[in-house]
């Protein structure tokens, strides 16, 4: 019997666990941390042998083949161990994939990925469609491929998971951007980050589709390096040479594979890169064959993303805005370009990387303070301290809070777009986001 062991006890690494164990290996799952008691039930119950808070080597190391959760660097020792022996690793998509022949909607890109995937579930969900959510949003694919299948799967795909996708095929692939993310993940070396992203294009042929924002640097130079083969549907902001999405005249416009168009007032999602975001969806509802009423109706009651600009109360005169979802520099351009007051904007936590200086403009032209949320937050003092900004420093999201409470003007927003992970003072993206939202209407 062959023997597959899954690193990671998450939702990806306990879906693939579960289908593992349905297809009849010999199935192990070791996580270094502590494993949550709804997963150990879901182990437990199909009687899939685990461990927490340690990786046992001589359980590990005589896989046929690993399973690896996104969120494990390739540095890690147990990894590093895996390779040197030659032991095959692959990610739960890919292991997913497998054991479905269902329709596979992949969205990818730098920012916008989780808006976009969501915004296209919804318009799927509205026509009918029989479909799961996955990746790095929605239930395990493994899982669902296992015990609740459906006709089509739509799946934010993420670098680290399309680093370990080999035989995986997209039979619609968005690439929505490409800019300088995770760079701590890739050597620090950006040709290495957009290798990943492009893994995204593998495997497709010409019955497949291939959507794209036209306008992206990086996307249309590497695109020159690759053959490809499914169709190509270019998008863009305005009307440009081969692009079959923009805004053009004030009129949201899908010229092919069937002419749409609605009134740009009438999207739902605002902001310069929500119509990045709702063009590539509706190219993907048209080329499904979703009727146009409904993608008409879908792109103007979508009620948006936690924690992606969501808006959470006002006090005081002052707008509170939670964009935790923003972790990296290019998410918080694009919300402080949407931003139509004066700003108070919360940066910080854990640094990727990062380059600051293209939001340096906008922070000169929109905010009227930053407050600093970090264990260290040195790079930002050594970046923005500068500029003349009042600054405050906080290690708390209590303390940050309090200090927006204190800066902000009537009229102002505040704004939590923090440039960085979440992982030194929070469990994750959404715990920052909550901590922040529960505080702010504690006010």
């Amino acid at each position: 019997m062959k023997r597959i062991v899954i690193l990671g006890a998450g939702e990806s690494g306990a879906g693939a666990a579960v289908l593992a164990k349905k297809k009849g290996f010999d199935v192990y799952v070791s996580d270094m941390s502590m494993i949550a008691p709804r997963y150990k039930k879901m182990l437990e119950d199909r009687q899939i042998a685990w461990e927490e808070g340690r990786h046992t080597e001589e359980l590990i190391l005589n896989a046929d083949e690993i399973i690896k959760s996104p969120g494990i660097a390739d540095s890690k020792p147990i990894v590093q161990k895996i390779i040197a022996k030659g032991i095959h690793i692959i990610s739960e998509i890919e292991f997913a994939g497998r054991y479905t022949h269902s329709k596979m909607i992949c969205i990818t890109g730098s920012n916008g990925k989780t808006t976009t995937t969501s915004l296209i579930y919804h318009i799927f969900k509205e026509a009918g469609y029989d479909c799961g959510l996955a990746g790095n949003i929605g239930n395990s694919l493994a899982l669902q491929v296992a015990e609740t299948p459906h006709e089509y799967y739509i799946i934010e795909l993420s670098s680290f998971q399309l680093d370990n996708m080999y035989d995986f095929r997209a039979n619609i692939a968005i690439l929505l951007n490409i800019t300088p993310d995770h760079l701590d993940r890739y050597d620090f070396k950006m040709q290495n980050y957009v290798d990943a992203k492009m893994r995204i294009l593998q495997n497709q042929t010409p019955e497949d589709a291939f959507i794209y924002w036209n306008d992206d640097p990086i996307v249309k130079h590497e695109l020159e390096k690759y053959d490809i083969k499914a169709i190509r549907y270019p998008f863009s902001e305005l009307k440009e040479k081969g692009s079959i999405g923009y805004i053009e005249a004030g009129k949201y416009v899908i010229e092919k594979p069937e002419p749409f168009n609605m009134e740009q007032e009438q999207l739902s999602l605002t902001g310069r890169h929500n119509i990045y975001n709702s063009l590539a969806a509706g190219i993907v509802g048209n080329i499904a064959g979703i009727k146009k009423e409904v993608i008409r109706k879908s792109l103007s009651d979508f009620p948006g993303v936690e924690h992606r600009l969501e808006k959470v109360t006002t006090v005081r005169g002052v707008y509170y805005v939670n964009d935790s979802k923003a972790t990296n520099v290019d998410a918080c351009w694009y919300a402080l370009d949407s931003m139509k007051t004066k700003v108070v904007l919360i940066l910080g936590g854990k640094d990727k990387g990062n380059d600051y200086e293209p939001i340096k403009p906008l922070i000169r032209e929109k905010c009227s303070a930053l407050v600093y949320l970090g264990a260290d937050n040195q790079k930002l003092h050594d970046n923005f301290d500068e500029m003349g900004i009042p600054v405050r420093d906080t290690h708390s999201m209590k303390d940050c809070v309090e200090a927006c409470y204190e800066l902000a003007k009537t009229g102002e927003t505040v704004l939590l777009s923090p440039c960085c992970a979440s992982f030194d003072l929070f469990k994750n993206m959404e715990d920052r986001g909550e901590q922040f939202k529960e505080l702010v209407r504690n006010l």
